[in-house]
Protein backbone atom coordinates (compact mmCIF):
# COMPACT_ATOMS: atom_id res chain seq x y z
CA UNK A 1 0.00 0.00 0.00
CA UNK A 2 1.50 3.30 -1.32
CA UNK A 3 0.29 6.42 0.11
CA UNK A 4 0.35 9.66 -2.26
CA UNK A 5 -0.97 12.65 -0.61
CA UNK A 6 -3.34 10.99 1.34
CA UNK A 7 -4.49 8.29 -1.19
CA UNK A 8 -3.49 5.58 -0.57
CA UNK A 9 -3.13 3.38 -3.81
CA UNK A 10 -2.73 -0.74 -3.21
CA UNK A 11 0.18 -2.12 -5.76
CA UNK A 12 1.57 -5.20 -5.70
CA UNK A 13 5.06 -4.54 -6.77
CA UNK A 14 6.66 -7.66 -6.80
CA UNK A 15 3.67 -9.25 -9.14
CA UNK A 16 4.34 -6.18 -11.38
CA UNK A 17 7.64 -6.58 -11.84
CA UNK A 18 7.40 -10.45 -12.22
CA UNK A 19 4.66 -9.83 -15.15
CA UNK A 20 7.42 -6.98 -16.43
CA UNK A 21 10.37 -8.61 -16.64
CA UNK A 22 8.21 -11.66 -18.33
CA UNK A 23 6.74 -9.64 -21.01
CA UNK A 24 10.83 -8.96 -21.83
CA UNK A 25 11.52 -12.54 -22.20
CA UNK A 26 14.31 -12.09 -19.19
CA UNK A 27 14.99 -14.88 -16.84
CA UNK A 28 15.89 -13.04 -12.93
CA UNK A 29 19.45 -13.91 -13.75
CA UNK A 30 19.41 -11.90 -16.97
CA UNK A 31 17.41 -8.94 -15.09
CA UNK A 32 19.66 -8.51 -12.53
CA UNK A 33 22.49 -9.01 -14.23
CA UNK A 34 21.27 -6.17 -16.44
CA UNK A 35 20.46 -4.27 -13.42
CA UNK A 36 23.37 -5.07 -11.40
CA UNK A 37 21.93 -7.03 -8.77
CA UNK A 38 21.64 -10.39 -7.56
CA UNK A 39 18.95 -13.38 -8.77
CA UNK A 40 17.89 -13.54 -5.05
CA UNK A 41 17.25 -9.61 -4.64
CA UNK A 42 15.32 -10.34 -7.42
CA UNK A 43 13.69 -13.25 -6.56
CA UNK A 44 12.77 -11.67 -2.94
CA UNK A 45 11.49 -8.56 -4.97
CA UNK A 46 8.99 -10.60 -6.87
CA UNK A 47 7.79 -12.42 -3.70
CA UNK A 48 7.57 -9.09 -2.21
CA UNK A 49 9.82 -9.91 0.72
CA UNK A 50 11.68 -6.86 0.11
CA UNK A 51 11.12 -4.05 -1.37
CA UNK A 52 13.28 -2.00 -3.51
CA UNK A 53 15.19 1.87 -2.78
CA UNK A 54 13.80 4.15 -5.39
CA UNK A 55 17.04 4.46 -7.45
CA UNK A 56 17.29 0.72 -7.81
CA UNK A 57 13.43 0.42 -8.80
CA UNK A 58 14.27 3.15 -11.45
CA UNK A 59 17.38 1.25 -12.52
CA UNK A 60 14.62 -1.98 -12.86
CA UNK A 61 12.01 0.28 -14.42
CA UNK A 62 14.71 1.51 -17.06
CA UNK A 63 16.24 -1.86 -17.94
CA UNK A 64 12.60 -3.17 -18.45
CA UNK A 65 11.45 -0.33 -20.71
CA UNK A 66 9.14 1.54 -18.68
CA UNK A 67 8.95 4.21 -16.56
CA UNK A 68 7.58 5.23 -12.57
CA UNK A 69 4.48 6.90 -14.11
CA UNK A 70 3.80 3.63 -16.42
CA UNK A 71 4.17 1.29 -13.42
CA UNK A 72 2.37 2.98 -10.92
CA UNK A 73 -0.55 3.87 -13.32
CA UNK A 74 -4.17 2.72 -12.75
CA UNK A 75 -3.93 -1.00 -12.79
CA UNK A 76 -7.34 -1.30 -13.77
CA UNK A 77 -6.40 -0.14 -17.11
CA UNK A 78 -9.13 1.63 -19.34
CA UNK A 79 -12.13 0.30 -17.47
CA UNK A 80 -15.53 1.46 -20.14
CA UNK A 81 -17.65 1.36 -16.90
CA UNK A 82 -17.72 2.84 -13.46
CA UNK A 83 -20.51 1.79 -10.91
CA UNK A 84 -22.67 3.95 -9.17
CA UNK A 85 -20.23 3.46 -5.41
CA UNK A 86 -17.24 4.58 -7.90
CA UNK A 87 -19.15 8.09 -7.27
CA UNK A 88 -17.09 10.58 -5.06
CA UNK A 89 -20.09 13.27 -3.72
CA UNK A 90 -19.05 16.22 -2.15
CA UNK A 91 -21.24 19.06 -0.37
CA UNK A 92 -19.92 22.04 0.04
CA UNK A 93 -22.15 23.22 2.30
CA UNK A 94 -23.95 26.20 0.52
CA UNK A 95 -26.55 24.53 -1.33
CA UNK A 96 -24.33 22.48 -4.06
CA UNK A 97 -23.52 19.22 -4.38
CA UNK A 98 -20.78 17.79 -6.63
CA UNK A 99 -21.19 14.01 -7.87
CA UNK A 100 -17.63 12.93 -9.34
CA UNK A 101 -18.63 10.37 -12.06
CA UNK A 102 -15.09 8.81 -13.08
CA UNK A 103 -12.71 8.33 -10.32
CA UNK A 104 -9.40 9.39 -11.26
CA UNK A 105 -10.46 11.61 -14.46
CA UNK A 106 -7.52 13.95 -13.50
CA UNK A 107 -5.82 11.36 -15.92
CA UNK A 108 -8.46 11.41 -18.26
CA UNK A 109 -9.14 13.84 -20.85
CA UNK A 110 -12.59 14.80 -19.79
CA UNK A 111 -14.02 15.15 -16.06
CA UNK A 112 -17.79 14.66 -16.03
CA UNK A 113 -19.42 15.92 -12.95
CA UNK A 114 -22.90 16.05 -12.14
CA UNK A 115 -23.80 19.56 -10.48
CA UNK A 116 -27.05 19.66 -8.03
CA UNK A 117 -27.72 23.03 -6.81
CA UNK A 118 -30.50 24.14 -4.52
CA UNK A 119 -32.59 27.88 -4.71
CA UNK A 120 -30.00 30.34 -4.75
CA UNK A 121 -27.28 28.51 -4.77
CA UNK A 122 -23.86 29.44 -7.05
CA UNK A 123 -20.79 27.31 -8.15
CA UNK A 124 -17.17 28.72 -7.36
CA UNK A 125 -16.23 31.09 -9.80
CA UNK A 126 -13.62 29.43 -11.98
CA UNK A 127 -11.25 31.49 -13.69
CA UNK A 128 -9.93 31.62 -16.87
CA UNK A 129 -8.59 28.00 -18.73
CA UNK A 130 -7.70 26.38 -21.49
CA UNK A 131 -10.30 23.40 -22.80
CA UNK A 132 -13.67 23.32 -23.33
CA UNK A 133 -17.14 23.00 -21.36
CA UNK A 134 -19.84 21.77 -21.76
CA UNK A 135 -23.57 21.10 -19.73
CA UNK A 136 -26.86 19.54 -19.99
CA UNK A 137 -29.57 20.94 -17.44
CA UNK A 138 -31.49 17.41 -16.04
CA UNK A 139 -34.05 19.35 -13.98
CA UNK A 140 -35.04 22.70 -13.00
CA UNK A 141 -32.75 25.60 -14.76
CA UNK A 142 -29.65 27.63 -14.02
CA UNK A 143 -28.18 30.76 -15.35
CA UNK A 144 -24.96 30.57 -16.89
CA UNK A 145 -22.69 33.51 -16.01
CA UNK A 146 -19.72 33.49 -18.86
CA UNK A 147 -17.27 36.85 -18.52
CA UNK A 148 -20.44 39.77 -18.20
CA UNK A 149 -23.12 37.82 -19.97
CA UNK A 150 -26.22 35.97 -18.29
CA UNK A 151 -27.88 32.89 -19.94
CA UNK A 152 -30.75 30.94 -18.60
CA UNK A 153 -30.51 27.02 -19.49
CA UNK A 154 -33.45 25.19 -18.81
CA UNK A 155 -34.37 21.61 -18.26
CA UNK A 156 -33.07 19.59 -21.67
CA UNK A 157 -31.03 22.58 -22.88
CA UNK A 158 -27.48 22.10 -23.43
CA UNK A 159 -24.26 24.93 -23.27
CA UNK A 160 -20.52 24.79 -24.72
CA UNK A 161 -18.18 27.25 -24.61
CA UNK A 162 -14.69 27.89 -24.34
CA UNK A 163 -13.48 28.55 -20.90
CA UNK A 164 -11.42 31.94 -21.77
CA UNK A 165 -13.23 34.24 -19.47
CA UNK A 166 -14.81 34.04 -15.88
CA UNK A 167 -17.65 31.23 -15.11
CA UNK A 168 -19.96 30.15 -12.96
CA UNK A 169 -23.50 28.62 -12.39
CA UNK A 170 -26.10 29.95 -10.33
CA UNK A 171 -29.88 28.75 -9.38
CA UNK A 172 -31.90 31.91 -9.17
CA UNK A 173 -35.39 29.61 -9.96
CA UNK A 174 -37.34 27.81 -6.64
CA UNK A 175 -36.60 24.22 -7.37
CA UNK A 176 -33.25 22.66 -7.42
CA UNK A 177 -31.25 22.15 -10.82
CA UNK A 178 -28.90 19.78 -11.60
CA UNK A 179 -26.91 19.76 -14.71
CA UNK A 180 -24.59 16.96 -15.90
CA UNK A 181 -21.12 19.50 -16.57
CA UNK A 182 -17.65 18.23 -18.57
CA UNK A 183 -14.97 19.49 -18.68
CA UNK A 184 -11.71 19.24 -20.67
CA UNK A 185 -9.09 18.64 -19.66
CA UNK A 186 -10.05 17.45 -16.40
CA UNK A 187 -10.28 21.31 -14.09
CA UNK A 188 -13.27 20.63 -11.53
Amino acid sequence: MLNFGGVCVEINIGEKLRSLRQKNNLTQKELADRCELSKGFISQLESNQTSPSLSTLEDILTTLGSSFHEFFSDERGDNPVWRKEDVFIKETGDGVTIHWLIPNAQKKDIEPIMVTLEPGAKTETDLPHMGEEFGHVLSGAVTLVLGGQRYRVRKGDSFSYKPSEQHYLMNTGKTPATVLWVCTPPNF
